[in-house]
C-alpha cells in the first residue's frame, strides 16, 4: 500500500486550521505539525489532533514532505521558497503570491525542484461548479454573470475584495471561457476599509464573449451565485443551496377545437444533482494524489498567474478611477 504522505500547515488562522483538520483524519495523510507565529494559536490547533507547535516553520520542514501553507500573502514567496528548495510538496493558499515577479519565481523554483505546487482556489473543486462545466460542456457560452458578495468582517480587511472575494470567479471563468480577454472595465470603492471592498468588473474576450463580476464585502446578505447565458440554456448556480437549474425554453401548445389556447408550456427547468462533498476536502485530496502518482495539479501556477494578471488590472482600474476598457 502506498504510504500516507508527511504533512504540516503552516498558518492556522482561519483557512489554515481546516487544512489541519482535514490532514489529521485523512488516510492519504499524517499530520506531523502545524506552525504559527501566534504561539497559543499553534498550540491550541496543534492540540486538537496530538501533532506538534512550532513557531518557526523552519523547525518543521525537516519532519514533513509537503505542507500546506495558510499564512499572509507577503509570506508565501518566502515561506515557499524555502520549502520548494528543501524538497517538499507545496499547496499555497490563493493568491500565490503578492506580485507577479513573486509568483513567477515560485513557479521557476517548483518547476526545477520537480515539487507540487498546487494553488488553493478551492472553488475549482466545488461540486456545484464541477457540475455547473460539466452542463456547459455541451453549450455554447455567451455571457456569465457572477456574484460573490458578503456582510462585513474584519476577517481579511487588509485584502481588497478583488483578491479576497472576486479572485474566487475570475478563476471559474476563464475556467470556461477559453478565449483571450479583449478588454477589462472596473469600478470600485471604499467603504468599511483602506483596501477597495466593492467592486464590480466587466470581461470581454475575444470572440466577443462577456462576464460580468461583482464582489462586496459590506453586503448585508450573503450571495454566491452564478449565471451562464447559453445559445441553447439559461443556467445558474448558487453555491450557497448547492443547486445547478437549467432553464430551456419550450413551446408546446394545445389548441381545442375552435383554436383557443388551453395549455402552453413556455419553459422547462432542470435540476442537476450536486454531491454532498466539502470543497476543501476534494481539494487536499487532490494534493495528496498529485504527490502519490506524480501527477500535475488541477490548479498549478500557470493558473494562478493569469488570475493574478487579471486580478491586477482590475485593482489597478479602481485605484486609478479608470473605469474605461483597456486592452490586456
Amino acid at each position: 500500500m502506498t504510504q500516507p504522505v508527511r504533512i504540516g500547515v503552516i498558518g492556522v488562522g482561519n483557512m489554515g486550521q481546516h487544512h489541519a483538520r482535514i490532514y489529521a483524519s485523512s488516510p492519504g495523510s499524517i499530520l506531523i505539525g502545524v506552525a504559527d507565529t501566534n504561539q497559543t494559536r499553534a498550540e491550541e490547533i496543534a492540540g486538537r489532533y496530538n501533532v506538534a507547535a512550532f513557531t518557526n516553520y523552519l523547525d518543521l520542514l525537516d519532519q514533513v514532505e509537503a505542507v500546506s501553507i495558510a499564512a499572509p500573502t507577503t509570506l508565501h514567496h518566502r515561506i515557499g521558497l524555502d520549502c520548494l528548495s528543501q524538497g517538499i510538496h507545496l499547496l499555497m493558499e490563493k493568491p500565490l503570491a503578492a506580485s507577479a515577479a513573486e509568483a513567477t519565481e515560485l513557479a521557476a523554483a517548483a518547476e526545477k525542484s520537480g515539487m507540487v505546487l498546487q494553488v488553493g482556489h478551492v472553488e475549482r473543486f466545488n461540486p456545484t461548479f464541477v457540475e455547473l462545466a460539466n452542463v456547459l460542456a455541451d453549450h455554447t457560452i455567451l455571457a456569465v454573470e457572477a456574484r460573490r458578495l458578503s456582510p462585513f468582517a474584519t476577517r481579511a480587511a487588509d485584502v481588497s475584495v478583488v483578491y479576497d472575494l472576486m479572485v474566487h470567479d475570475l478563476d471559474l471563468i476563464l475556467t470556461l471561457v477559453h478565449e483571450p480577454l479583449a478588454a477589462i472595465q472596473a469600478t470600485g470603492s471604499r467603504i468599511r476599509s483602506a483596501q477597495p471592498d466593492h467592486a464590480m468588473a466587466l470581461l470581454t474576450f475575444a470572440n466577443g464573449q462577456v462576464a460580468s463580476v461583482s464582489a462586496s464585502k459590506v453586503t448585508q446578505h450573503k450571495v454566491r451565485q452564478m449565471a451562464v447565458t447559453c445559445a441553447e440554456a439559461f443556467v445558474v448556480a448558487d453555491f450557497l443551496t448547492r443547486t445547478v437549474m437549467i432553464h430551456r425554453q419550450s413551446a408546446a401548445d394545445y389548441f381545442a377545437q375552435h383554436g383557443e389556447v388551453l395549455y402552453r408550456q413556455e419553459g422547462l427547468i432542470e435540476q442537476v444533482y450536486v454531491p454532498q462533498i466539502e470543497p476543501l476536502h476534494a481539494e487536499l485530496h487532490h494534493f495528496l494524489a498529485c504527490i502519490r502518482d506524480g501527477r500535475p495539479p488541477l490548479v498549478g501556477a500557470d493558473d494562478a498567474m493569469r488570475v493574478m494578471a487579471v486580478a491586477d488590472a482590475i485593482e489597478v482600474k479602481i485605484l486609478n478611477g479608470a473605469g474605461g476598457s483597456g486592452k490586456q
